[in-house]
C-alpha cells in the first residue's frame, strides 16, 4: 500500500494518549523527598529492530515497491479508497494498489501478490512497468522513501475483497471502485500516483510506452 502524499504537505502528527500515573515507592523519589534524589540518566527505552531513532536519517524508510495500473476490458481503472488513520487533517484519496517488494520477489511477483492481498483479484494478465516514480511521504506516522516500478495488468473485472490485510491497511482502506476515464478526469478527487490522470490515457489508448516513464511529482535524486 502505498500511498500517502508527498511531504511537501503537512507531516502526519501521532496522538499519544497521557501515560499513566506512576504510584510512589521507595525506589522512586516523590516531590517531598526529590530534593535528595541523586541525579540519573533514564533507561533506555527498548526499540525493535529497524525502528528508526527518531531525528535521524534512518528515520526515513527506503523501500523498492511494486504497483498496478489494473484495467479491465472496458476501459476502466480499479482505485482503492484511503486515508491516513491517525491524521484526520489529510484528505482521503485514491491510489492505485501495490507494496513494498520482498526479498526474492521481481516487481511482476511483488504486484501479482500485493493486488490479491489489496482487493481480492488474482486472475489478472499481468504487462510490462510503464512508469516509475521516486516520492516520499508519510503515511501512519512513518516516513517513507519510495522507489516505485508500477506496471500494467489486465482483467475481466472483479469485486473488491481484499486478503491478508495489514493492520494498517484495513484501518486505512475505505473501499473501492472501477473507474471510467471520463470519470476520472472530471473528478478533483486526490489521486496516487499525483500524475495518473495526466499520463492514463495513452495507456487506455493501448499506447504503451517502449521504455518505462518516469512519472515523479517532484524530482527527488
Amino acid at each position: 500500500m502505498t500511498s500517502p502524499f508527498p511531504t511537501t504537505s503537512r507531516p502526519a502528527s501521532t496522538p499519544w494518549s497521557s501515560p499513566p500515573r506512576r504510584r510512589a515507592s521507595p525506589s522512586t523519589p516523590t516531590a517531598s523527598t526529590c530534593w535528595a534524589a541523586a541525579p540519573t540518566a533514564p533507561e533506555p527505552r527498548p526499540r525493535l529492530a529497524g525502528t528508526p531513532r527518531v531525528g535521524s536519517p534512518a528515520m526515513w524508510l527506503k523501500r523498492a515497491a511494486a504497483r498496478v495500473v489494473l484495467l479491465d476490458r472496458q476501459g476502466r481503472i480499479f482505485l482503492v479508497n484511503a486515508e491516513d488513520p491517525i491524521d484526520p487533517y489529510k484528505p482521503a484519496w485514491w491510489e492505485i494498489p501495490g507494496g513494498g517488494i520482498d526479498f526474492g520477489e521481481d516487481s511482476a511477483t511483488a504486484a501479482g501478490r500485493e493486488l490479491y492481498e489489496e482487493t481480492g483479484i488474482e486472475d489478472v494478465e499481468m504487462g510490462p512497468v510503464i512508469w516509475t516514480q521516486h516520492v516520499q511521504f508519510t503515511f501512519g506516522g512513518w516516513n517513507f522513501d519510495s522507489h516505485d516500478r508500477i506496471h500494467v495488468a489486465w482483467c475481466d473485472g472483479g469485486d473488491y475483497r481484499p486478503r491478508h490485510l495489514e493492520a494498517l491497511e484495513a484501518a486505512a482502506f475505505l473501499g473501492a471502485r472501477w473507474w471510467a476515464l471520463d470519470d476520472l478526469l472530471a473528478s478533483d478527487e486526490p489521486v496516487l500516483p499525483a500524475l495518473l490522470r495526466e499520463h492514463l490515457p495513452p495507456i487506455l489508448a493501448g499506447d504503451l510506452p517502449g521504455s518505462p516513464i518516469d512519472i515523479s511529482p517532484v524530482p527527488l535524486d
